[in-house]
């Protein structure tokens, strides 16, 4: 009866090599393959494997702080806050504070661009900013809005009368800046 179940016994061990040889193999070809992935600075030098791991962590971890570099930089010249979760659970804005709306108004000749940035919250802007300029007499050529995140980019393309474009551009541009000023401040 003993000896059946060495036969057995020495089958299962037999088993458990090939596996354990399996195993091994594949982890081999697992970090040859991460290892490839990595830029080679030592091209003729051979690595030990604990090296080689630290060397992935390491460029993983310079990858992940260049994409959160490239994110802000990103946010900043589009005028975006990015909202960030602390270890504490809480959350607030990039650079402190709510966002108020900002307003752009460049005047070319008769031409006059007005570019609003507000968050969610303030729709309401790019429609009162469109009824003023018809108000002050502008035609509305173009009037557009574009929506990235949080954020609503509008941008409202207008003419204004040749008669004298500088005092109605002025008082245009008055207008808005003290509509926008007024709707920031009564909403915080």
């Amino acid at each position: 009866m003993d000896q059946q179940q060495y036969p057995s016994s020495s089958s299962s061990r037999t088993d458990r090599k090939t596996i354990e040889k399996n195993r091994r193999n594949q982890m081999k070809a697992l970090y040859s393959e991460l290892n490839s992935l990595l830029p080679h600075q030592r091209s003729r030098e051979v690595t030990s494997l604990p090296d080689q791991i630290d060397e992935a962590v390491n460029y993983i971890k310079k990858l992940q702080t260049n994409l959160e570099k490239m994110r802000e930089k990103k946010d900043s010249q589009m005028g975006v806050e990015r909202i960030t979760i602390n270890n504490n659970g809480g959350s607030g804005l990039n650079g402190g504070g709510l966002r108020s709306p900002q307003i752009e108004i460049r005047e070319m000749g008769s031409v006059l661009d007005v570019v609003l940035i507000t968050g969610l919250d303030f729709q309401f802007m790019f429609e009162g900013s469109i009824r003023m300029l018809l108000e002050e007499g502008a035609d509305i050529v173009n009037a557009s809005f574009s929506v990235v995140e949080d954020t609503i980019f509008h941008t409202i393309h207008s003419k204004i009368g040749d008669s004298a474009p500088g005092p109605i551009a002025a008082r245009i541009s008055e207008r808005l800046r003290k509509f926008v000023n007024e709707a920031s401040t009564t909403a915080f």
